[in-house]
């Protein structure tokens, strides 16, 4: 178990709003469903075996729908710095995710804000130890995002032990821990009772179908986690 240490960021610690992202969104009606649903961020997916890559045309048109205060991540795999330079100036994400094996240099590279993937159980991912001591090593994202290990980098609708985020720093110099892999409504709010991340992150889990978001899960799923943190809210 995660101590209950000071959460990320200077936030304080103690109960909280758990923030949402609804990743791999590829049609204007699923981003209007994440929005009215009250999600806080959406992912556009930019790696071409992924049945959720979108084109610049497509990831800049959906960008256009997002209304204020609604975050914008761009998720990369193993990318070259072209290819992110190419969505930075197209689509102006807020944040920049990363979900391969990239540097923490490259990451850090250009001039945006980004958040760092980890696959749990990984090769070199296997113990709690080895996975802190990768963490550490990307320090300047703005959040650890911790996934399932599968061959397709994310999506897989799997889950992870998440015994092995026992020695992952947690304070207000740590970035900010997300929590994905296999998430649903029937399963997020055990998991941030359990975790309690900072956010949580989710594709499958609410979908009908790769890249096709069901507005009804996603709303089932918003709802698991609003009741979840009115539990802990004192």
């Amino acid at each position: 178990m995660i101590a209950q240490t000071a959460s990320s960021h200077g936030i304080p610690s103690g109960p909280r709003r758990t923030r949402v992202k609804i990743c791999g969104l590829t049609r204007p009606e699923d981003l209007d469903a994440a929005v009215a649903a009250g999600a806080d961020a959406i992912g556009l997916v930019f790696y071409p075996p992924s049945r959720r890559c979108l084109t610049l045309e497509q990831a800049a048109a959906l960008r256009a729908r997002v209304p204020a205060f609604v975050g914008v991540t761009a998720l990369f795999v193993n990318p070259d710095a072209q290819t992110v330079r190419r969505v930075i100036e197209a689509v102006h994400p807020d944040l920049l995710q990363f979900h391969g094996e990239e540097p923490p240099d490259f990451c850090a590279g250009f001039g945006t804000r980004h958040i760092k993937a980890f696959r749990a159980g990984a090769p070199g991912l296997e113990t709690a130890t080895a996975l802190a001591r990768a963490c550490e090593a990307y320090g300047q994202a703005a959040g650890w995002l911790f996934d399932s290990y599968s061959a397709g980098y994310g999506g897989s609708g799997n889950g992870f032990d998440t015994a092995l985020l026992a020695e992952v720093p947690r304070g207000p110099d740590a970035p900010a821990l997300i929590l994905s892999g296999g998430l649903k409504a029937e399963t997020v709010g055990a998991q941030i009772a359990a975790l309690e991340p900072f956010a949580v992150d989710v594709s499958s889990g609410v979908e009908s179908a790769p890249g096709i978001k069901d507005p009804a899960r996603i709303r089932a799923f918003m709802q698991a986690v609003r009741a979840t943190d009115a539990v802990r809210m004192p």
